[in-house]
């Protein structure tokens, strides 16, 4: 018994001090922990400051029950009840029994109001008792954060969102996720918690270790107003033909940047809403927006000209076995530009293949110099890859350059496309697409993002000068003509693809097609260059580019010339106009020469006669009739004149 003994005192003396820290340590490492606490991620703003996302703070208010003595209790129960009454409802009397009840239960971690604002926890926290803090009267905070985008479901896809696996783990889309580590995450801060039993922790003070710091805020390049018109006009198109999903893109012709982008799908109960970013990551047969592709590529080889004569026959022509049609009875024979403005399919086709056929690579390696067989680059998560077939590839056989001259065969995001339209709009500068601004720190600047070029000139000024004169056309006598206003001008290229058909037989039982346009607005000093599409329309409403993404481009482009204001710079005002000039120094010779003596003002428009004769200091009536030249005077030439004299002007 006493070398047990002995040993127990050993014991007790090796633990307090030999090990006793460490036991110290990890006793209060099972106790108390640190948690992490999220910091607020950064806003994100559109071009002109409107708010798209925001993290909004809400807060839960506990209450440990047993931390405040029981004179201090006593002393504020009563007023603490009162205030919850006032500000939840129930009566005074019911929060007072309540509190009592998990006082008694030794209940350290009491809930008093949950998922509130900031204003309402400043509100509660003032609370009698709970304004006592933490350690005097047991207030107990907890804050989370939650992410709002104000303008609601518009551009949320590319804007993004916070999204849970089936693993549980968290993912971002869109502007949210391509820059969130970077700049909009921020760095979390640090709050201890005291373990109270049942898996419960409790902090032990009313302030963060570690504050966290918030992140830095983003700067798009969207435009609300146009966002708004963008969306608004895509949603009633796809409600109205019944479609799938579609997309639109606006782009600044000059700079790149993205000023509006729409991504809807259908859901099960026939609802819109941003889905999938199907403008971004959503490769696709282009169907007859690429045919104006395939035809500068024959200019600028020099392969044909516009007036090149191309045989379209009767609709009907077969190449290597398999027979490519045109809509209707065919058009015959027909320039090379004529042939793209009807968009005939045998008039591409016959081009490229007979120029190109035996030596395809001659035609690839034009639509690589314009980088159609790569990816833009854009900061976006999960952008589409294109698909360019080439020689000795499964999708390649000799059909294969026919069909890609009509825009089969091949895949390409419209985000893709629209870049290549860009180029065109913008006299040949290919320019990445831009999402982002800057990124900001308060008002100081972290980053500015700028224009990238990807390709400096895509082709001669005499191929882009056809190209875009073809374009036109197609709005004015083509399959664009639909779209055709006098006073309003756009440019572009219709579209109307089948989608789904590997299965012919199927195919013809439910027919798909997806139907677009592509180009730019205005005509002639183009602003804006846009893309719609649209993924299997009803077919018993419509399914040609013409009639279902024409009209959205369409409203889109008038639109935004209605409703967004324009604003040009005004480099300098030193203009000179010689006419002008000439105008003024004769007006300005009489108005000296003539000071006391009526001058002749006869063949002078009559707002100029006003002015100089009133500069004489003499009343002026004019009998006005016709296009306002003076044609007689009732003072002769050279007479004097008298103060307030009454002259009277005739005009015709």
């Amino acid at each position: 018994m006493f070398v047990f003994a002995l040993a127990v005192v050993f014991k007790l003396i090796s633990i307090q001090f030999i090990q006793g820290d460490e036991y110290r340590a990890l006793a209060e490492k099972s106790t108390t922990r640190d948690f992490p606490i999220p910091a607020n991620r950064g806003n994100v703003y559109s071009a002109d400051g409107s708010l798209l996302a925001t993290s909004i703070p809400k807060y839960d208010i506990r209450i440990d029950a047993i931390q405040a003595k029981d004179a201090t209790f006593e002393k504020y129960i009563n007023a603490l009840a009162d205030s919850l009454h006032v500000y939840k409802g129930k009566p005074a009397s019911y929060y007072k029994n309540i509190i009592r009840k998990a006082r008694k239960n030794k209940n350290r971690y009491f809930l008093l109001a949950r998922n509130i604002s900031y204003s309402d926890y400043v509100r509660v926290r003032n609370f009698p008792l709970l304004n006592l803090g933490a350690i005097k009267g047991g207030l107990i905070i907890e804050q989370t954060t939650r992410r709002e985008h104000p303008m609601g479901g518009i551009a949320e896809r590319t804007i993004g969102y916070e999204r849970e696996d089936e693993d549980g783990n968290f993912t971002r889309p869109g502007i949210d996720g391509a820059f969130g580590v970077k700049y909009l995450q921020g760095t979390n801060g640090k709050r201890l918690k005291q373990r109270i039993g049942n898996g419960q922790w409790k902090p032990i003070a009313d302030y963060d270790q570690v504050e966290p710091k918030d992140g830095y805020d983003v700067y798009t390049t969207i435009d609300v107003n146009i966002q708004d018109i963008a969306h608004h006009s895509l949603l009633k198109q796809l409600e109205l033909y019944e479609a799938d999903h579609g997309c639109v893109v606006v782009m600044d012709v000059k700079t790149g940047e993205i000023k509006a982008i729409s991504n809807l799908g259908r859901n099960s109960k026939g609802q819109y809403y941003e889905r999938l970013n199907y403008a971004v990551g959503e490769s696709h047969e282009p169907g007859s927006t690429f045919k104006v592709m395939a035809m500068m590529a024959a200019l600028e080889d020099k392969v044909i000209d516009t007036s090149t004569v191309v045989d379209t026959k009767k609709g009907r022509k077969k190449f290597y076995g398999r027979v490519i049609t045109d809509s209707g009875n065919g058009f015959g024979e027909i320039s090379a530009a004529r042939a793209l403005e009807v968009s005939s399919n045998i008039g591409m086709a016959t081009i490229v293949d007979d120029h190109y056929s035996k030596q395809p690579e001659k035609f690839l390696n034009r639509l690589r110099s314009w980088k159609l067989d790569k990816p833009l680059g854009v900061a976006i998560i999960g952008e589409g890859v294109p698909d360019i077939p080439k020689p000795g590839a499964s999708n390649w056989s000799r059909n294969a350059l026919p069909s890609m001259a009509y825009g089969y065969n091949l895949r390409m995001t419209p985000l893709q496309t629209l870049a290549f339209y860009n180029a065109i709009a913008n006299n040949g500068e290919l320019i990445k697409p831009r999402f982002l601004k800057s990124v900001k720190s308060f008002d100081k600047n972290i980053e500015v993002f700028k224009k990238q070029v990807l390709v400096e000139k895509i082709c001669s000024n005499k191929t882009l000068n056809e190209i875009q004169d073809i374009l036109k056309n197609v709005v004015v006598r083509g399959t664009g003509q639909r779209m055709y206003s006098k006073t309003f001008s756009m440019a572009g290229k219709t579209g109307t693809a089948r989608t789904d058909y590997a299965d012919l037989e199927k195919w013809y039982k439910d027919k798909k097609y997806v139907s677009s346009f592509a180009g730019y607005f205005p005509a002639d000093n183009p602003k804006y260059s846009c893309i719609v599409v649209v993924h299997e329309p009803s077919t018993k409403v419509g399914y040609y580019g013409a009639d279902v993404s024409g009209p959205v481009f369409k409203r889109i482009a008038q639109k935004i010339y209605t409703d967004t204001p324009i604003i040009d710079e005004v480099k300098t005002l030193d203009f000179k106009d010689n006419l002008v000039n000439e105008e003024f120094e004769n007006y300005f010779e009489n108005a000296r020469k003539y000071r006391e003596l009526m001058p002749s003002v006869v063949g002078m428009p009559a707002m100029d006669a006003i002015a100089l004769l009133e500069n004489l200091h003499v009343d002026v009536k004019v009998k006005l009739s016709g296009s306002g030249i003076i044609k007689k005077q009732s003072v002769e030439k050279h007479q004097k004149l008298q103060t307030n004299q009454t002259i009277v002007l005739e005009a015709s």
